[in-house]
């Protein structure tokens, strides 16, 4: 009797923990962030989509449609590392795509690791400087290493943010040779990838390829005051040098991106484990090149309309594989736009230029009249002036009272609209302004001045292309979609928190949220 009772209490205790594996959780989670996805153009060109991508996934799945970020300037990497990380730069170090290394005293990439080396790439990156652990990870943790974790993106950022830390590997596409790269970070290369690379890549095709619109012209028609009468086509093999940068920017990157998504899926065994298994993948919405929507409307619309057909593609793939009923897939956007024109001065609107290296050269010239001669700024990066700690230190002056001087002077200057100091921000004065920058910044990074630049105005790099960056302070709408079997469509119309997007996924797959998420799971997702 005994043995019997024994043998019905093991037997009780086996049976749910299959069923939960096998029924309560998915087999698969897809990650998608989409560069610069905007939810307003999604509702615009909704009637040039076809039934399988973005309607689909509003049909069947929750979708928001207004995502905010509460941080100032977020783009592809601090987007896609809040994503994953479910938290803010202050927390998990990704400030940016680039940093201003003062040791080094140049601008470099915040994924530069010079002890790790690049497959298929001269970059060295790696996931260092991102200080907590992503929903991926956890994943792995949780799975103790037998989830597999994949990730496919144009850029190095959202393949090696959204991967995390554990990842079994992640590619991006090479600028320089069109290859699917990765960093010796990862040690896991499947075959299939280095087939791609070797016989299949992009640069034995790109020099036959061009873009031109995927419908009629005229049916290009959901940005009315941006029309043109004329089609495109751009061709790659004239862009020389560039061409792989320039093939990243256009509407045909997403296909690519879904091509070796798609491999993976075929290959990569995913749903076959005990335990669920990952693919996060990066898609982009931006301008073609990140001019103006004003130069490039027909092109951004035709670059909505692959996408909404490389989305429908990668669902086909997933149903066919692994089953959408076994899938569960969010989707959402960077929270960011680059491509809007300057004020055209002939309406009277005010407008202007601000030059930071003319800034920072008066700057050091009222320094030096105060404390005496020396180099005093050391460089500006990104709205952010860092002055010369070693110099301040030696010569025993009060870091907070230099601060405060040099942003009393430089406040004082046309087309700026404020100054905070880096102690403001960090220690001293709170109300939302502050406390957004501090959200969207990190110590081991932040400049001594933050300059806010009156919008209207024009920030002029004077480098070899005289860039320019607009500055323009509207929020952009971005979506957010889950997408699952057992999820209940509806639609959110709320503001949600990027950071309440990894919280919801572990409460979906069971396991911890990222050691640095705050915020619960959304209530409309279980």
């Amino acid at each position: 009797m005994n043995k019997l009772i024994t043998s019905l209490i093991l037997a009780l205790m086996a049976a749910p923990l299959e069923a939960q594996v096998s029924v309560e959780m998915p087999r698969l989670v897809v990650g998608i962030t989409v560069d610069q996805l905007r939810t307003d153009y999604l509702e615009a060109m909704m009637h040039l989509f076809g039934e399988k991508g973005f309607k689909r996934l509003m049909n069947g799945g929750v979708v928001y449609e207004n995502v905010t970020y509460d941080f100032p300037f977020p783009d592809i990497a601090s987007a896609t590392a809040s994503v994953y990380t479910g938290t803010y730069p202050f927390y998990n170090g990704i400030t940016g795509k680039t940093i201003y290394n003062v040791d080094r005293k140049r601008t470099e990439s915040i994924l530069f690791d010079l002890g790790k080396m690049g497959n298929f790439t001269n970059e060295t990156v790696s996931p260092k400087n991102l200080l907590t652990s992503t929903i991926a990870d956890e994943l792995k943790i949780a799975s103790d290493g037998r989830s597999s974790v994949y990730a496919i993106a144009p850029s190095m950022e959202q393949a090696i943010l959204s991967g995390g830390h554990a990842a079994n590997s992640v590619f991006w596409i090479n600028e320089e040779n069109g290859k699917w790269a990765t960093t010796t970070y990862y040690e896991d290369i499947p075959y299939y990838v280095d087939n791609v690379n070797r016989v299949e890549a992009l640069s034995v095709r790109i020099d036959t390829m061009s873009w031109v619109p995927m419908l009629p012209v005229s049916r290009y028609d959901a940005l009315p005051y941006l029309s043109q009468d004329f089609l495109f086509k751009h061709q790659f093999s004239k862009y020389k040098h560039d061409k792989y940068a320039v093939f990243k920017a256009s509407g045909l990157v997403n296909e690519e991106v879904t091509r070796l998504a798609t491999t993976f899926i075929d290959n990569a065994g995913f749903g076959q484990r005990l335990f669920p298994d990952m693919l996060n993948i990066g898609y982009t919405a931006a301008n073609f090149r990140g001019k103006s929507i004003q130069e490039y409307s027909l092109e951004m619309q035709d670059t909505y309309v692959r996408l909404d057909r490389a989305l429908g593609n990668l669902l086909d793939a997933i149903d066919k594989k692994v089953g959408l009923k076994n899938t569960v897939i969010f989707l959402t956007s960077t929270g960011c736009y680059s491509g809007e024109a300057r004020e055209a001065g002939s309406f009277g609107i005010p407008n202007g230029d601000f030059y930071p290296n003319r800034a920072t050269a008066l700057l050091n010239m009222y320094l030096m009249a105060i404390y005496g001669q020396g180099d005093w700024v050391e460089g500006y990066y990104n709205r952010q002036i860092f002055l010369n700690r070693k110099l301040i230190t030696d010569q025993q002056i009060s870091l907070d009272d230099i601060q405060l001087k040099a942003a009393e002077f430089l406040i004082q200057m046309t087309g700026v609209q404020d100054v905070i100091t880096s102690h403001q921000f960090l220690h001293g004065t709170w109300n939302d302004r502050v406390a957004a920058i501090r959200r969207g910044s990190h110590r081991k990074f932040t400049g001594d001045l933050l300059i806010e630049i009156q919008p209207g105005w024009e920030i002029v790099h004077e480098d070899v292309n005289d860039h320019r960056e607009y500055v323009r302070e509207n929020a952009i709408p971005a979506p957010l979609f889950f997408f699952g079997d057992d999820l209940k469509p509806q639609h959110v119309v709320r503001q949600v928190k990027i950071t309440a997007i990894a919280p919801t996924v572990a409460r979906i797959l069971r396991i911890r949220s990222p050691n640095a998420a705050k915020d619960t799971a959304l209530p409309e997702v279980r």
